[in-house]
């Protein structure tokens, strides 16, 4: 009975002991691992940027070719910034959830989309609102939304901005997106050409594609997307959310320079247009026009946006593209935008 008692005291001693050296290991490591999150911070020295090309994400070129990415971000230990040119949103999202991009100029429905699809990422500045338009064939008749049934229209890719609008707004007119016209998902470019051939009736694009289409003698706009609906969000700034949380000042400093760009260009519409046309190798003509005529507006305050926004989620909910509804705090960080305002 004795040495039962003494081998059941030392077996609870080794018991204690063990888990002793566990903790203190456990211990041992938290330090180390803090000092490689550390050591990843400071390490951060590239960023990768996502654009379109339209007219809608000017900010980005204006700050790109005045070197305001470059000179706000090296403080902070950025010593290259690298641009990715995607036709639309669909593919620089499947970029993004690949882990290639860090900063994307994109539509807020495809990020809506890739949010749903596991995206780690927040919209943390508007970019603008409103500027896309429904574009007729030369020779296709058009009073009203019935005349396009039985219409071939091309337009962005599913989970679009300009897809998510135009399906919404046939069916709030009776007609059925899938029955009652044939949506083609289409670059701007090729849409362009397809409709100059006759290939398609109509297109839904952002500008400046409508303004090329008009001055080419393609085609007419016949209804633009602020009609659609008022003040809808389009364009945004998503970055990712490991960034978020370990660098938010470069976060801060990526919203500050955007806000500088956004305000340069509504006060030089002129040196803006001639910017993108540079980057696209367009008529400056065309450029120039498209920004005169589009009823789009670029802005950088979130808070303009959020309504539209999770409007944008609850339709492409009904639409079957996302499997639930996604909410304000799902979508936003506002706090970068809001502190730059104190």
């Amino acid at each position: 009975m004795y040495n039962k008692k003494i081998n059941r005291i030392l077996g609870a001693i080794l018991i204690i002991t063990a888990m002793m050296a566990i903790a203190f290991i456990s211990g041992c490591a938290e330090p180390e691992q803090s000092e490689n999150l550390t050591e990843q911070k400071e390490n951060l020295t590239e960023l990768n940027f996502g654009y379109q090309p339209s007219t809608h994400q000017i900010a980005y070129l204006t700050a790109r070719d005045k070197g305001l990415w470059n000179g706000s971000l090296a403080p902070l230990g950025i010593v290259k910034t690298t641009e990715n040119l995607f036709p639309s949103g669909a593919p620089e999202m499947t970029s993004m959830l690949a882990g290639d991009l860090d900063v994307a100029y994109v539509g807020a429905a495809p990020f809506i989309s890739a949010l749903s699809g596991g995206l780690d990422a927040k919209i943390v500045a508007a970019v603008q609102v409103q500027g896309s338009d429904l574009v007729v064939r030369t020779g296709v008749p058009y009073e009203k939304p019935e005349d396009l049934k039985g219409l071939k229209i091309a337009t962005f890719p599913p989970g679009t901005i300009q897809d998510t609008l135009l399906r919404n707004w046939l069916k709030t007119n009776n007609i059925d997106p899938d029955k009652d016209v044939t949506i083609l998902p289409m670059a701007p470019a090729d849409a362009v050409t397809a409709i100059s051939a006759s290939q398609v009736d109509a297109v839904f694009l952002p500008h400046p594609s409508p303004t090329e289409i008009e001055e080419k003698g393609y085609g007419r706009t016949v209804i633009q997307s602020g009609e659609i609906m008022p003040n809808h969000a389009c364009c945004v700034i998503v970055v990712r959310g490991d960034l978020i949380r370990n660098h938010p000042e470069l976060v801060k400093q990526i919203v500050q320079t955007h806000v500088d760009a956004t305000k340069y260009n509504n006060e030089h519409p002129d040196e803006a247009a001639q910017i993108y046309a540079a980057d696209q190798e367009m008529n400056i003509t065309i450029v120039q026009n498209s920004i005169k005529e589009w009823d789009g507006t670029w802005v950088a305050n979130p808070h303009l946006i959020v309504n539209s926004t999770v409007d944008y989620a609850n339709i492409q909910y009904e639409l079957g593209y996302i499997e639930k509804p996604l909410t304000e705090k799902d979508i936003f960080d506002m706090s970068f935008y809001d502190s730059l305002q104190k």
